[in-house]
C-alpha cells in the first residue's frame, strides 16, 4: 500500500519561511498579527485562521522556544484548583483536558496513572484528603463530559500493588497507594509544532526567527534574524501572545514569573515505572513532587515554583537550590535515594503568572508565586495590541479563542465563530483508526496519521532508520522529517525541541553532526 505523506499544506520548511516572510513585509495588511509561537500564540494563530482571517504568526525565536517547551508534559485536569477554591479555573482545566484527550490531539494527549505511595510521611489524614481530592477529580472529569475510557477511576492500592507500579519506592512501612489518572502529553513541544502546523494548513504564515522590534495596534516593525533585514508587517488586529515576556512589547503589562525546575534522569536509575508518582512535599497539604517516566530511557523529576526577579533570560537557568530541594523530596520516598552525579540533566521554565497588584495580605500571600491565580487574562492596550497572559498549558485553546474574539470585538473584523473545540490538529484520528496504522507504536504516539510517512523516510533509505543515539528512539528519519515539514532550520531546534534530545547535555553534543547533517539533506531534497 502507498504511505500517505504530510498533510496538506501544513509542511513548514525553509523554502516556505523564506517566501512568506517576504510576502508579509510586502507592504499588505492582515487581518491579525500574533507574537509568539509557544502554545498560545501557535493555538491564537490557528483560532483565526480557522475563522478565515488573513494571519501572520512570527517568534524571535523557534516553535515552543519559550515556557511552552519546558513544562510536565501534563495536561491538568484541574484537581489542584479545587483545594483554592478556583472553581472556575478547574471546571475550564478538565473541559479543555477532555478536547485535547478526545477529539484536538489523542494522537498527542493520553492518561496517566500516577501513584502516591503511602509512607510514613504521609498520615491517615493527609491520605484521606489526598483521596477526597483524587475522588473530586473524578467529578471533574465527569462534569467535563470526558468519557471513563478515556481517563478511568482512582482507586486504593495495597502495599503490594503500589510496590508493583512504583517498584522503586521504599518497601518499610508502606501502607499502599492511591492510583489516580490524568492527561499528559507525548511532548509539549510537539503540541505546538502541530499547532502551527494546522494553523500553516490554513493559510497562516508562520514565521519563526522573526524579531519585533517595534510593536503597534497597526503592526510591528520586524527583523528577519537569519538574513539582519528589517521590514514592517502591517495589521488590522494585533495579539501579544509572548508570555513571560510580554510586557518587553506592551507597556502596562505586569507578570510576575514563576521558575519551575525538573531533573532529568536516566530511567534505569528508578528502574521499570509503570506509573508516575505523586509524592507529597513535606509541611504542604496541595503541593507534590512528580515522577514522569517519559518512554524515552529518561524520567523528569519535578517541580518548583519560585518567584523570579530582575531580568528575564531567553533560557532560565537551574539554581543549585532547586535541585537539591528536589532530591530531597524524592530521596523521601525511595529506597536509595538519587545522588547529585546521577542528575544528567535539568530544565526550568518561567510560568507568566498576572501580577495582579494589590496591597496589604493580599501582596503577601503574592509573594509565593504558588498562591497566585492560574486564571489567564485578555487585556487590550490604548493603541489596539491585545495582550493574552497567565494561564497554563492545558487552557491554551481558550486563551487563543478568547484573545481573537477579543480583537474581532474591538476591530469589528468579521469573521465566523471558533470551531477549535472540534478541530483536529495535524496527525489526529479517533483511537480506533491510530492503532491500524501501519506503524510502529512510538511513532504513532509522536506523528499520529503521519507516522507511516515518517516510517517510510527509514523504509526507503535504511540509514535513516539507525537511531540518533544509541539506546535512545529517535531516528535519523525523525530529524529529516522535522527539517522537511516541521519548521526546523538548525541543529537546536531538531535536537532542543522537534526531539527532546538536548536535555540531557553529554547526548546533546553526540548528536549534534547527525543532526547538521539531516539538515544537509533536507536542504538537498528540496533543491
Amino acid at each position: 500500500m502507498s504511505h500517505p505523506e504530510a498533510v496538506p499544506g501544513s509542511s513548514l520548511s525553509a523554502g516556505r519561511r523564506a517566501r512568506e516572510v517576504a510576502e508579509a513585509a510586502d507592504g499588505r495588511v492582515c487581518d491579525v498579527l500574533v507574537v509568539g509561537l509557544g502554545a498560545t500564540g501557535a493555538g491564537a494563530a490557528l483560532d483565526a485562521a480557522a475563522r478565515g482571517l488573513d494571519v501572520v504568526a512570527v517568534d524571535a525565536h523557534d516553535l515552543a522556544f519559550g515556557t511552552s517547551r519546558w513544562s510536565s508534559k501534563l495536561i491538568h485536569g484541574g484537581l489542584r484548583y479545587l483545594a483554592s477554591a478556583q472553581f472556575d479555573v478547574a471546571h475550564e482545566s478538565a473541559v479543555e483536558r477532555g478536547v485535547l484527550m478526545t477529539r484536538t490531539a489523542p494522537h498527542l494527549v493520553s492518561a496517566q496513572p500516577f501513584v502516591l505511595p503511602l509512607t510514613p510521611l504521609v498520615s491517615r489524614a493527609q491520605a484521606s484528603l489526598a483521596w477526597a481530592g483524587f475522588r473530586a477529580g473524578d467529578m471533574l472529569r465527569l462534569a467535563a463530559r470526558t468519557p471513563r475510557q478515556v481517563l478511568p477511576a482512582p482507586r486504593r492500592l495495597s502495599a503490594t500493588e503500589a510496590r508493583h507500579l512504583a517498584p522503586a519506592v521504599r518497601a518499610d512501612g508502606l501502607r499502599g497507594g492511591l492510583l489516580s489518572w490524568d492527561g499528559r502529553v507525548t511532548d509539549d513541544a510537539r503540541l505546538v509544532t502541530a499547532l502551527a502546523r494546522t494553523a500553516a494548513a490554513r493559510g497562516a504564515r508562520v514565521l519563526t526567527r522573526v524579531r519585533v522590534l517595534e510593536l503597534t495596534g497597526a503592526g510591528a516593525r520586524v527583523r528577519d534574524e537569519l538574513t539582519g533585514e528589517e521590514g514592517e508587517i502591517r495589521a488590522r488586529a494585533v495579539i501579544n501572545a509572548t508570555g513571560v515576556w510580554a510586557g518587553e512589547l506592551v507597556d502596562g503589562i505586569r507578570i510576575r514569573p514563576s521558575r519551575g525546575t525538573h531533573l532529568v534522569l536516566r530511567s534505569e536509575r528508578l528502574g521499570t515505572l509503570p506509573a508516575g508518582l505523586h509524592i507529597p512535599i513535606p509541611g504542604e497539604t496541595n503541593r507534590f513532587v512528580l515522577v514522569l517516566p517519559q518512554g524515552d530511557g529518561r524520567v523528569y523529576v519535578g517541580l518548583t515554583d519560585e518567584p523570579v526577579d530582575g531580568p528575564l533570560p531567553d533560557v532560565p537557568e537551574v539554581p543549585e537550590t532547586d535541585i537539591g530541594f528536589l532530591l530531597d523530596v524524592l530521596g523521601s520516598v525511595l529506597d536509595v535515594p538519587v545522588r547529585r552525579d546521577e542528575v544528567v540533566g535539568a530544565f526550568a521554565g518561567l510560568r507568566p503568572l498576572l501580577d495582579t497588584g494589590g496591597s496589604g495580605a493580599e501582596a503577601d500571600a503574592a509573594a509565593r508565586t504558588s498562591d497566585i491565580s492560574r486564571r489567564h487574562a485578555v487585556l487590550t492596550s490604548p493603541d489596539g495590541v491585545t495582550t493574552v497572559v497567565g494561564g497554563k498549558l492545558t487552557t491554551y485553546r481558550r486563551m487563543a479563542q478568547d484573545a481573537v474574539d477579543a480583537v474581532l470585538e474591538a476591530r469589528g473584523l468579521p469573521a465566523r465563530p471558533s470551531p477549535t473545540t472540534g478541530l483536529p490538529l495535524v496527525g489526529a484520528a479517533p483511537p480506533a483508526v491510530l492503532r491500524a496504522l501501519p506503524a510502529r507504536r512510538r511513532l504513532v504516539r509522536r506523528y499520529g496519521t503521519e507516522a507511516p510517512a515518517v516510517q517510510a523516510l527509514a523504509e526507503r533509505d535504511p540509514g535513516l532508520a539507525e537511531a540518533v543515539l544509541p539506546g535512545h528512539p529517535v531516528t535519523r528519519a525523525e530529524l529529516v522529517w522535522a527539517a522537511l515539514h516541521e519548521g526546523a532550520l538548525e541543529a537546536s531546534d531538531l535536537l532542543d525541541r522537534r526531539t527532546r534530545i538536548g536535555l540531557v547535555p553529554d547526548d546533546r553534543t553526540e548528536a549534534l553532526t547527525t543532526a547538521r547533517e539531516a539538515l544537509e539533506r533536507a536542504a538537498a531534497g528540496q533543491r
